[in-house]
């Protein structure tokens, strides 16, 4: 069994989250833990019109983000990756400094200590300096910086179709198999 934390904090993009919920919820053997930052939720409600309960269901374990005492918490919770979806600068400023604050940057936090995988989307532009000096330290820590920067050469078609090439990316990242992705097979002839 692969265990994946997924947070969704308080940036746009919700729609990365809760995808990345419903592929990993298509796979055999993975098992997701889901916790919201309170902007987080806001965000999900004005951009993707979803009720609480109907983002909770994607996942198999769900934990309020006040709750720094949950499993995900500790080091001795198995974990194979966390993905913070979409990250919110201040979310990224606080992992970089180990702010452990609430649940995601505690749980970000035990994912760079044990040098377990941890994923950020983060959703800004343009970028100042203290974000990219707070990309930089995360980096440096071990942590991937992911941008849910759309590509094109598959021609997306969709907004969905984009979202999802992002999202297919993020599960290469943390080592999960999907036979159906999109694939760079080279320039066309």
């Amino acid at each position: 069994m692969k265990r994946v934390i997924v947070a969704i904090s308080g940036a746009s993009g919700a729609v990365y989250g809760v995808r990345l919920l419903q592929m990993l919820r298509g796979m055999q053997g993975v098992q997701t833990h889901l916790t919201v930052s309170e902007a987080g939720w806001l965000n999900v409600q004005q951009e993707l019109d979803m009720a609480r309960a109907e983002v909770e269901a994607l996942a198999d374990v769900v934990y309020p983000v006040q709750n720094v005492g949950a499993a995900i918490a500790s080091g001795s919770f198995q974990c194979d990756g966390m993905v913070v979806a979409p990250c919110a600068m201040r979310t990224l400023a606080a992992v970089a400094l180990g702010l452990s604050d609430n649940l995601i940057t505690r749980a970000a936090d035990v994912m760079l200590k044990e040098r377990r995988r941890l994923i950020l989307m983060v959703r800004e532009t343009p970028l100042n300096l203290a974000h990219l000096r707070n990309m930089t330290s995360v980096t440096e820590m071990g942590g991937i910086i992911f941008p849910p920067v759309p590509g094109f050469y598959h021609r997306p078609q969709s907004i969905n179709e984009m979202v999802d090439h992002s999202v297919s990316r993020v599960i290469d990242l943390l080592g999960l198999p999907q036979p159906d992705a999109t694939r760079w097979t080279g320039l066309a002839s």
